[in-house]
């Protein structure tokens, strides 16, 4: 590879470092504007399956594959403008932008604990008066895509603001409300909806489009009925629902595993089912079920909860 070696062996000159240093803070800053989009994945999936590649052909001399990725990159340089135009735009977007460069949205324990506590809080306030809410916490999947559709808030998260933003007929009080690193990252938020109608036949607009916005992203997604003020989760496309303030704290917990320390915490939904007392859960393959003789440490065993369905109304 004499490319390489004629690389490595510019490095002692100050101008080559200075020009590998910049090419470095470009890529690094295309990555970060790229972080809260799910374009993120599609580079990983990209880069991922280019390093494979390489590496079977150069190790194993394949003359074949090594042709083939040499053909590949001047077909990068077309495609990825092509495949990553909205990210590209706003990356230009953001580059105009003073307050791009000094924001940084640090995510924490300290801030998720009190993120749960602000939208538990608000989720039964508004689930008494029956009023609709969508509420969506953003995960490693980034949901900016959603976001720049809705009306931008970056307000601190609080109870009361989830509350003027749902009263009823509010200017806001349609779609969702995105929650991102414990602030309030934009309102009115439109969703994808759910394709799958065997399991929401019978749902509202708002529950559909909670677990729409589930099944494309890790995001969690908390529903309060305007029919029924009941509560519900949506996780990975299933719907937990029949959810009181204590349930909901602990089924939040749960999901965003701040129940244990660290290294004691279990994998990705590591038999949710059989520890929460969780109340009708509707999945993905339609069918219903309610979770039963479930209990979290330290807490009581709770009562087998109701499974209701809620009228055929736009909620």
């Amino acid at each position: 590879m004499p490319d390489l070696g004629y690389l490595l062996s510019q490095l002692g000159n100050p101008r080559s470092i200075f020009d590998l240093l910049v090419v470095t803070l470009i890529v690094y800053w295309l990555l970060w504007v790229a972080r809260g989009t799910r374009a993120t994945q599609l580079i990983r999936g990209i880069a991922i399956l280019l390093a494979l590649a390489f590496f079977l052909g150069t190790s194993l001399q394949l003359t074949t594959l090594n042709w083939v990725l040499s053909q590949i990159w001047p077909a990068l340089v077309v495609a990825v403008p092509v495949i990553f135009a909205p990210e590209l735009r706003r990356a230009l977007e953001q580059l105009g932008q003073t307050g791009a460069w000094l924001h940084f949205s640090p995510s924490s324990e300290a801030i998720q604990e009190r993120t749960v506590d602000e939208l538990v809080r608000a989720a039964a306030q508004l689930a008494r008066h029956r009023y609709g809410a969508l509420i969506v916490l953003e995960r490693e999947t980034g949901l900016q895509n959603f976001v720049e559709r809705g009306v931008p808030i970056d307000a601190h998260l609080t109870r009361q603001l989830l509350i003027n933003i749902f009263y009823p007929n509010s200017p806001l009080h349609d779609g969702a409300v995105v929650i991102r690193d414990g602030r309030v990252s934009a309102a009115s938020v439109v969703l994808p909806l759910t394709d799958n109608i065997s399991a929401t036949g019978q749902l509202g607009t708002r529950h559909r489009a909670a677990i729409g916005v589930t099944e494309v992203s890790d995001a969690l997604a908390v529903v309060v009925s305007e029919e029924t003020g009941q509560i519900a989760v949506a996780h990975n496309g299933r719907l937990i629902r029949n959810l009181d303030q204590d349930r909901l704290r602990r089924v939040l917990r749960s999901l965003l595993r701040l129940d244990r320390p660290e290294r004691e915490r279990p994998g990705w939904l590591g038999g949710l089912e059989g520890r929460l007392p969780l109340g009708g859960r509707i999945g993905a393959n339609g069918r219903s079920a309610a979770v039963a003789n479930g209990r979290l440490p330290g807490t009581a065993q709770a009562p087998a909860a109701r499974r209701e369905i809620e009228p055929t109304k736009t909620t």
